[in-house]
């Protein structure tokens, strides 16, 4: 039987926001947008058809993304899981 640490399983995306990336992506092909009306991700945010939840994580990763760039946070550490 093969176990793994609880470091090694995780996303390949090591970069500061993947994991808020990965849960606006995760949110957003869950939407009703992508599934029934068959759009792609970066169309339904476009429309505002997407939930709530959804346009928060979008937030997030905008505030994540800017920390990156700010001179200041970066010696907090960056925004983000």
């Amino acid at each position: 039987m093969v176990s793994f640490a609880p470091d090694e399983i995780g996303l390949v995306d090591q970069s500061p926001c993947a994991g808020i990336r990965a849960d606006l992506k995760s949110c957003l092909l869950k939407s009703d947008c992508c599934k029934k009306d068959k759009k792609t991700p970066r169309e339904c945010l476009k429309v505002g058809l997407v939930p709530e939840e959804c346009l928060q994580l979008r937030q997030s990763f905008f505030e994540c993304k800017r920390s990156l760039l700010d001179n200041r946070r970066r010696f907090r550490g960056h925004k983000g899981y």
